[in-house]
């Protein structure tokens, strides 16, 4: 059972990756081949649609089933499990995009190691043997109930290769929404933590790629998620131990800690927390101890400066009104000084967190804290990284050698795999059904191998 999901303020290749992607498609230029089951293949490479503010997700495009139909998931590092709101019937079910997924006699059983994989140890009971159950729990008593499906999903490899694996995820027919006005407008969550359960986890056990996701989400909106390894560059990163314990308890479950938190130049008191990294998270969380020291901070550095609380504002706890209305974060960020992880287990590698990767401009035009309390969301001692703080980096979840790695990032810019095999932005038509041929490449950024 997953103990931590989006928060509050939380719910957060294709076919040109196999069929025409919804919004933002990309092409390869390779050629076709047909898999090779002895060796992994390449990389998936999937468009990301969506921003921090005021969305409040991103989520990509995906075609699954015979025939293919077209879903949109909100991506989730911290989560094992991929799923649909499912008509099986649905017994609750949130307004999404697309028509909810049906089943057709795919059930997996409840003997299949995948079941025993989603309800970790102590929690998988078969009552029904022909069906696998599950409940997905999350820390703001949000919640998915459904049962394990496996159907297939067409992709398109970044050298060319065509596959369409059966792959599992669940078929979701109960869904609580503790905040229904601010339910993200998706129809499912891809489970991306590496586990065997996960889509990456499954893909690696079959031979088709690595066991590692990547993601570089904009600022601007949109971006880039890939899965395999062929776009992880040999220089450049900061690398940190990841931290597995056998435990079904999510928080020690993806950890990087013991970190020490530094404001600006200046050490906070603050140090040995835990810290995970969460696609699922729209804000960034500190536990209590980390906000009240990191807010009384910021707010002794805004004395006698030109910015204000503004408590009508509403759109996060705190917020500040500028001599002029904000259209971005970057507009105010000369008022505000940098927030620094230094991960004691990794040299002190360090993770930069810019001004603007922890506030908002809101539609009021004043600026935001995009960090909150995580303890009123009940994740206690733990400090999550959200979408908000890896805006403009490339965060590599290299679960191979069990590693998180960053660099900073252009994320409106699609890097090429490697010379022969170019990674190009398409130009999308509406006849397109299969795979375009018209391509366009803004930027050829080649990243060392």
């Amino acid at each position: 059972m997953e103990k931590c999901k989006r928060p509050s303020f939380l719910m957060g290749l294709f076919l040109c990756l196999v069929v025409l992607s919804a919004t933002f498609p990309y092409c390869f230029a390779a050629a076709f081949s047909k898999p090779n089951p002895k060796k992994f293949g390449s990389s998936f490479v999937f468009p990301v649609d969506g921003n921090v503010y005021p969305k409040g997700y991103y989520h990509v495009s995906l075609f699954i089933g015979q025939p293919p139909k077209l879903y949109f998931l909100d991506i989730d590092t911290g989560s094992d499990l991929t799923w649909l709101q499912c008509d099986a019937p649905c017994v609750k079910c949130t307004p999404a995009p697309h028509s909810l997924y049906k089943p057709n006699k795919n059930l997996i059983s409840c003997q299949n190691p995948l079941c025993a994989s989603v309800n970790g140890p102590g929690n998988h009971h078969c009552e029904d043997q022909d069906q696998c159950d599950y409940e997905i729990v999350y820390a703001d008593q949000g919640s998915s109930i459904g049962v394990l499906v496996e159907d297939t999903f067409p992709l398109k490899f970044a050298n060319g290769t065509v596959v369409s694996p059966r792959l599992a995820f669940g078929c979701g027919y109960n869904q609580e929404i503790p905040d229904p006005n601010n339910a993200p407008y998706t129809d499912g969550v891809l489970g991306l933590s590496g586990d065997k359960s996960s889509i990456p986890g499954q893909l690696r056990n079959i031979g088709l790629s690595r066991n590692v996701v990547g993601h570089c989400l904009s600022a601007q909106g949109g971006g880039f998620l890939f899965v395999g390894d062929d776009l992880l560059p040999s220089t450049g990163v900061s690398w940190a131990p990841l931290l597995r314990k056998p435990t079904d308890d999510f928080r020690e479950h993806l950890s990087l800690g013991p970190a020490d938190i530094l404001f600006g130049e200046l050490k906070t008191g603050v140090n040995g927390v835990p810290v995970i990294f969460d696609s699922g998270s729209t804000y960034s969380y500190f536990s209590i101890q980390a906000y009240d020291v990191l807010l009384d901070l910021i707010k002794e550095d805004l004395k006698d400066k030109q910015l204000k609380e503004a408590k009508g504002d509403g759109s996060l706890p705190v917020c500040w009104k500028g001599p002029k209305p904000y259209k971005s974060a970057v507009e105010a960020k000369s008022y505000f000084k940098p927030i620094t992880m230094s991960f004691r287990k990794a040299n002190n590698v360090q993770l930069h967190i810019h001004p603007e990767a922890y506030l908002i401009a809101t539609k009021h035009g004043n600026i935001c804290l995009g960090i909150l309390n995580g303890s009123e969301v009940g994740l206690e001692h733990v400090n999550v990284v959200g979408d908000i703080s890896m805006q403009d980096k490339m965060v590599m979840y290299d679960y191979e050698n069990q590693r998180i790695g960053w660099f900073e990032a252009n994320c409106d810019k699609l890097y090429s795999v490697d010379g022969n095999h170019k990674v190009c932005f398409h130009q999308p038509h509406p006849a397109d059904i299969a795979f375009p041929t018209e391509q366009w490449c803004p930027a050829d950024i080649l990243l060392e191998k």
